[in-house]
């Protein structure tokens, strides 16, 4: 049996004819750059978010990067992030003349530690970056607490997390900008980049929109100099037929989860995910600590199981941060974390036997040992 980490032709498959419906109406009007599909899915994700403002972006990337330097994150300032995290989390920092300054995770949720933000911060703390990963979200309330009680503006890193929910409040719902990723393999994909900024402050919002067009309002002229960063119309009329099943994909891989938990809890060498009991998980990866993490894969590969393992070097560790100072012991949980981590297909179309072919094979490698 091959099981794919993630099979996107499934999904696909199953919505094909409103897909292609929407992807010829645009081909049919030849608006390609901020056609009327642009604006219709900014209006239904900020409604679905809980926002006011919704801007499309060229990438997740792009959502972060503009984000910060909305608020003036610029040379000299500080960016307080978690240090395990995709790349683009410290990237924007960098990318902005910024130094990203990196917080430990906690072990159980994979998310950024609140103990870890109020001990980074400094006089030049520009902004704090939480990151919601895998799906779950981080501690919202005390980070809020943190950073509300020093006026520092918080930017939620919700690229893995739309739709996930902490004490009934959607992600993007607790910092002045909440950024999301439409990459193709989220919960809710592109057919190629895309990003999201949601925000309730209305000047954010208006600079937001001029920077994704060069700096430009009106047409042409540019008070500021932005970029390049405009959701393509073809994307935006894909994601809008998505974003309607969406609430049904969460609860399927939910189901999907609760099925692993079950299949895997006999296997002493694997720890299923921790789930906060006020979060709303979406599953954007379904992603266990394992002994011997390496040679499980290796294993799991031979049996034609897709795995990941995100992330395997935390940022601060990465060749291109060494100039800040950080060694290997600084951050140990994070540290740990990253030898351990290895994700399984969780995707909505995965069949139960797929999962229990999955959970066999991880049984008959430890079961050899």
């Amino acid at each position: 049996m091959n099981v794919p980490l993630l099979d996107l032709k499934k999904q696909y498959n199953s919505i094909k004819p409103e897909i292609d419906r929407a992807i010829q109406k645009v081909l049919d009007h030849g608006m390609f750059i901020m056609g009327p599909e642009v604006r219709e899915l900014e209006e239904q994700l900020a409604k679905y978010c809980g926002a006011r403002h919704g801007i499309g972006v060229a990438s997740g990337t792009d959502a972060l990067l503009l984000s910060l330097r909305a608020l003036g994150v610029g040379q000299g300032d500080e960016v307080i992030t978690a240090t395990f995290s995709f790349f683009a989390t410290a990237g924007v920092i960098s990318r902005l003349g910024a130094k990203p300054v990196f917080v430990d995770i906690e072990s159980r949720s994979f998310n950024i530690g609140p103990d870890g933000i109020r001990n980074a911060i400094t006089p030049r703390t520009k902004a704090i970056m939480p990151v919601h990963l895998y799906g779950q979200m981080a501690d919202m309330d005390e980070i809020m607490e943190i950073a509300g009680s020093r006026k520092i503006p918080v930017v939620e890193d919700a690229a893995q997390a739309i739709g996930a929910e902490y004490k009934g409040k959607k992600a993007g719902q607790f910092g002045v900008l909440g950024c999301f990723s439409f990459f193709p393999s989220k919960n809710l994909g592109a057919y190629g980049d895309g990003g999201f900024i949601v925000t309730n402050d209305d000047k954010l919002a208006d600079l937001l929109r001029r920077l994704r067009i060069h700096g430009s309002k009106p047409k042409y002229y540019h008070s500021i100099v932005g970029y390049n960063s405009r959701l393509d119309t073809i994307q935006a009329a894909v994601l809008s037929v998505k974003l309607k099943y969406l609430p049904q994909w969460h609860e399927a891989r939910r189901q999907k989860a609760d099925n692993y938990n079950r299949l895997l809890k006999n296997i002493r060498q694997v720890t299923t995910p921790f789930v906060h009991k006020h979060n709303y998980h979406i599953y954007h990866q379904y992603t266990i600590l394992a002994e011997d993490r390496d040679a499980l894969g290796a294993h799991l590969k031979a049996r034609e199981i897709g795995y990941d393992t995100y992330y395997p070097l935390p940022l601060h560790l990465q060749e291109c941060y060494r100039d800040l100072g950080y060694e290997q012991g600084d951050l140990p949980v994070s540290e740990r974390l990253a030898k351990l981590a290895i994700s399984l297909p969780v995707f909505p179309e995965l069949a139960d036997a797929e999962q229990e072919f999955v959970a066999s094979a991880i049984k008959e490698y430890y079961d050899k040992k």
